[in-house]
């Protein structure tokens, strides 16, 4: 229903290229860039390291396929809380929707930071700078939504083919560069325990994270959600060949000691193989990459604020969509509160949760799907999970396993969260009481 200039119900605008592009761009970040050099501090064994790559991207994979059947089923925008919120209700939508708002907004913070990071090494004098500019990072692309959501479609479709392009030249340029001989003449020993093991889930998890990402505009996208769910297995596909494609080619090419622990690891193998002016190379593009996924994140954050409000579960005004297809209040919203993470330092505390609430968010997707099979079997399905329930229960489990090694190995980040859930309910009464007066 129209209110001036605004509605609540968007437009299906954005083309099935775009689509794709989430998924692809989405995922592919500066988790690929860095996280190398943290398992290799684990698994330095080149066969090792590389299945660790193919494993969890298989099981990426599978809980793909899995949770494109809620994709499928939902046609509205909003992510992770309308794909759960049919199959929970109002409160446990509310608890997840919430959360992942909040960490979207972290994340914002969190990268547009680490821009103004990488800026102050290519650009020393920039270093003095690094709130302001950060400010500025966040404040462009939340401005950028305020014109049209065609304007960030754009961007993020060519955004997702440059990133493809990066890692395929980084591979490409790893394949045909010499191999490097290691330089350390006793290698350090492999990092062992159960912290140890942490960080190797936890930089796989990072990494892949991104995989439905295209969920968060299904009411908007042509073609309807099981397009959308089939656009998430093949952009899945995508990202797992790419990553598999590249970490292969850094065992082979690059002494794995030698990236152990390295910040950027991709950057400290291409300046072992191929030049030392490689690493300023791979510097800008990791803030290329951070750029454009900044576009992302402003473009999906304020779809989960929407569909929450349309719900009755958020600031009624957060569920306006402007003429432009944006929800420019939520946009705003969003744009305030990562504005005061950069200030206070606060997104720190929402990143290091992050992994954690990634492991909360698939358990309940895939939980989902099988509670949904059960009460509403005769619902329609545009796609539905292959292998069900044989591969709804595999991922189940395989995430709840993770979920428990995580929650032992990081108990502090457990209790954490733990005690964010429980905050959530005097939060979703006082809305609930709110909208009903």
């Amino acid at each position: 229903m129209s209110t001036g200039d605004t509605e609540h119900q968007p437009k299906r605008i954005l083309s099935s290229g775009f689509t794709l592009a989430v998924v692809i761009g989405g995922t592919i970040s500066l988790g690929i860039l860095r996280t190398p050099g943290e398992v290799a501090a684990v698994v330095p064994d080149p066969v090792m390291f590389v299945s660790v790559w193919v494993l969890s991207g298989l099981f990426i994979l599978l809980s793909t396929v899995v949770v494109a059947e809620l994709v499928g089923m939902t046609p509205r925008s909003g992510g992770t809380y309308s794909l759960v919120r049919r199959a929970y209700g109002p409160f446990p939508g509310f608890v997840i929707g919430w959360v992942d708002w909040l960490t979207f907004v972290a994340d914002i913070a969190f990268k547009a930071v680490v821009v103004t990071e990488f800026a102050a090494l290519l650009i020393p004098a920039v270093g003095q700078w690094r709130s302001p500019l950060a400010i500025l990072v966040s404040s462009v692309f939340a401005a950028l939504q305020l014109r049209s959501v065609a304007v960030g479609a754009k961007i993020q479709e060519v955004a997702a083919a440059a990133m493809a392009l990066i890692i395929l030249g980084f591979t490409l340029a790893l394949v045909f560069a010499e191999s490097a001989a290691s330089s350390i003449t006793t290698p350090p020993l492999a990092i062992t325990g159960l912290g140890a093991w942490s960080i190797v889930i936890a930089s796989a998890v990072y990494t892949y994270d991104g995989w439905y990402y295209a969920a968060y505009f299904s009411g908007e996208i042509k073609g309807g959600a099981g397009a959308v769910a089939r656009a998430c297995i093949k952009g899945t596909v995508v990202v797992i060949l790419l990553y598999v494609f590249l970490v292969t080619a850094l065992a082979w090419k690059v002494p794995l000691e030698s990236l152990a622990g390295n910040d950027l690891a991709l950057a400290r193998a291409l300046e072992i193989v191929v030049s030392p002016l490689a690493s300023t190379v791979v510097l800008v593009a990791a803030v290329v990459m951070l750029l454009t996924y900044q576009n992302l994140l402003y473009m999906a954050t304020p779809r989960i604020l929407q569909a929450l409000a349309v719900d009755g579960l958020a600031v009624r005004r957060a569920g306006e969509i402007s003429k432009g297809g944006n929800p420019i209040f939520a946009v705003v919203l969003s744009w305030g509160l990562s504005v005061l993470l950069i200030l206070i330092g606060g997104f720190e505390f929402l990143l290091h949760l992050s992994v954690f609430f990634y492991l909360f968010l698939y358990v309940f997707l895939i939980a989902g799907v099988i509670i949904l099979r059960s009460r509403q079997p005769d619902a329609e399905r545009p796609y539905r999970a292959w292998g069900h329930p044989w591969s709804t229960y595999a991922a189940l489990i395989g995430w709840l396993l993770i979920a428990l090694f995580q929650a032992v190995a990081e108990i502090n980040t457990a209790a954490y969260a733990a005690v964010m859930v429980a905050v959530s309910w005097p939060v979703y009464r006082s809305i609930v009481r709110s909208g009903s007066n």
